[in-house]
């Protein structure tokens, strides 16, 4: 069913264009919606509801009767009597009528696309139920989760609702408080640079509305309806192991997480015994602020001693130094690539094992 406010909105537009006062009852008489005062029309808008009459003229009021899928469902009332209030009553009266038309076919689409992205369908429902409600089922697609510190308190969903209004194609829902959902219909070509646009886009538009501490994910592209909850699962990865390693992106992409979606379906207790057996009692992010500042300098610098020292403004012989001390205290040299790649995993399984002891369940 329309919300109330919907209603009035509508009404309230209608009377801004037709210059006539309405009011909108359920079949009990009670009035839901009205841009004047019509006093004691209630009991009539009853007996009216019950009449076999579609429109009729009751004590200078024009009512009219509102169908959804033959059942009735609101009774409009025009304020005056007239060929032209007549008119107009029934064109607001057929107006609400597509309205609910509308609304109930998009509730049908949310309900479907919500059920795809759990997967809660059946492959045969899935294929059934997207002829029914007119969706291509062999167009590519991307999942894209919009989330916001405000939660469901900073209207994300509206906002986002609003900014792809403009195509029937995409859909916007929520399966939760903290985050929207859109699957976003793509053009052939390059699709993925096609969604990291949209994303851009999107988050410039919601930061431009006031919307703070926002973060994108998406998943992967996929060809098939059915394929739609896959890119789901991975933009919801995406989101989680971005908070881990990739804190100062607003925007991430299930195809740049890299080697941190392995660490983060690690279970904590094989990350506790990786971290023992190479470090004996020691984490490896205890080093001091100067070492620890080294080492991802070097990391960044693809192991090039002569870059990093440059970078680092330090001479050489002195990074080489630091290297050489760190290779004693953990046996490791950074140095070397395999050294190296394990020292890398080490520091980014220690970040997610952290991450999962502050997550609050």
């Amino acid at each position: 069913m329309i919300s109330n406010q919907i209603l009035q909105n509508t009404i309230d537009g209608l009377k801004n264009i037709a210059r006539v006062e309405f009011c909108v009852m359920d079949v009990d008489g009670k009035e839901v919606a009205s841009t004047a005062d019509m006093n004691n029309i209630g009991r009539n808008a009853a007996e009216f509801a019950a009449s076999p009459a579609d429109s009729q003229e009751i004590q200078g009021y024009q009512f009219f009767k509102v169908f959804d899928d033959q059942q009735l469902e609101y009774v409009l009332v025009a304020g005056a009597a007239g060929e032209d209030v007549y008119t107009i009553g029934k064109m607001a009266a057929f107006q609400i009528q597509n309205l609910l038309v509308a609304y109930k076919e998009r509730l049908d689409k949310d309900n479907f696309i919500k059920n795809l992205l759990l997967d809660n369908l059946l492959l045969v429902d899935i294929y059934s139920r997207s002829k029914r409600l007119h969706i291509q089922t062999d167009m590519p697609r991307a999942v894209l989760i919009v989330e916001s510190a405000g939660g469901r308190d900073s209207n994300v969903l509206d906002m986002a609702r609003t900014y792809f209004n403009g195509s029937s194609r995409d859909f916007v829902t929520e399966v939760d408080e903290n985050n929207v959902i859109i699957v976003k219909e793509l053009a052939d070509g390059d699709a993925m640079k096609e969604m990291e646009k949209t994303a851009r886009q999107l988050w410039n538009y919601l930061k431009k509305e006031g919307v703070r501490d926002t973060h994108i994910a998406y998943g992967s592209v996929v060809q098939e309806i059915k394929e739609v909850s896959r890119s789901y699962k991975e933009a919801k990865m995406a989101l989680d192991v971005g908070k881990i390693f990739f804190q100062d992106r607003e925007i991430i992409a299930y195809s740049e997480l890299g080697i941190g979606r392995l660490i983060y379906q690690l279970p904590i207790p094989l990350c506790k015994m990786f971290i023992r057996e190479i470090f004996g009692g020691r984490s490896p992010d205890e080093f001091d602020e100067e070492t620890l500042g080294t080492i991802y300098k070097f990391f960044e610098n693809s192991l090039n001693v002569s870059e990093t020292s440059r970078q680092l403004f330090i001479h050489r012989n002195t990074l080489v130094y630091r290297l050489d001390k760190l290779q004693k205290s953990t046996g490791l040299d950074l140095r070397v690539f395999e050294d190296a790649i394990t020292f890398k995993i080490a520091l980014m399984v220690v970040k997610y094992m952290k991450y999962m002891e502050n997550v609050d369940y």
